[in-house]
């Protein structure tokens, strides 16, 4: 079962899956990393606010997920999103999943775009939480990151420094000191892989030997 925290100075709900999190301590990991970043994400996009700017993001665009080719993952996201879907997805969700999954072309939309609906959107990651456009929506292919950068909201380094701070002890990096130093000197985005070139077909085949019902 699903629940969802919430931050009431910043409106934001963070995803909370209590059951899977006492089995599985990456999860919570993952889940509080992500709502550092979304803390960052609305008090970045409200200060953009101040100034005029107008967001042209909004509930059923789904532009950026159709176009990007290039969307980064860290492991523990990848981790997350095969966990998700595998465990979570049901119904006409799951099969479309399977099916997308199955085919899957790295020069294609992103494979977990469902009929212009994020599937994974609780366990999306950072990068697409923190993609945000300012001014006008996205032409048809357009990826404002390169035609037009200025419109693209910067991502907020204390928010995503403190998500990294929290994900590390996932990859070894227990002690304060170390991870302060893998923040700092970048290490940690050696690990970075790209979504759409990741081997999703096996995904798919993981899909279909499990039942969701049972958990």
């Amino acid at each position: 079962m699903s629940k969802a925290r919430s931050d009431k100075t910043t409106s934001v709900k963070q995803a909370s899956f209590p059951d899977d999190e006492r089995t599985r301590p990456w999860l919570k990991l993952l889940l509080d990393a992500y709502f550092i970043v979304d803390r960052g994400v609305v008090k970045a996009i409200a200060e953009e606010q101040k100034k005029g700017r107008k967001l042209a993001c909004g509930k059923g665009c789904s532009s950026c997920c159709s176009t990007h080719k290039d969307i980064p993952a860290y492991p523990l996201e990848l981790m997350g999103i095969s966990w998700y879907v595998t465990e979570k997805a049901a119904g006409a969700v799951r099969e479309a999943l399977m099916r997308q999954l199955e085919s899957h072309k790295k020069d294609g939309p992103c494979p977990f775009l469902v009929e212009g609906i994020c599937s994974v959107h609780p366990v999306r990651p950072m990068a697409c939480r923190q993609f945000n456009v300012f001014n006008k929506p996205c032409e048809e292919s357009e990826d404002p990151f390169y035609t037009r950068r200025e419109d693209v909201l910067d991502p907020v380094k204390k928010y995503v420094d403190q998500a990294f701070f929290i994900m590390l002890p996932f990859y070894g990096v227990e002690k304060e000191s170390e991870r302060i130093k893998v923040i700092e000197t970048g290490a940690f985005h050696k690990m970075v892989k790209e979504l759409h070139a990741c081997n999703w077909k096996s995904l798919a085949e993981k899909m279909q030997h499990f039942d969701p019902s049972k958990t």
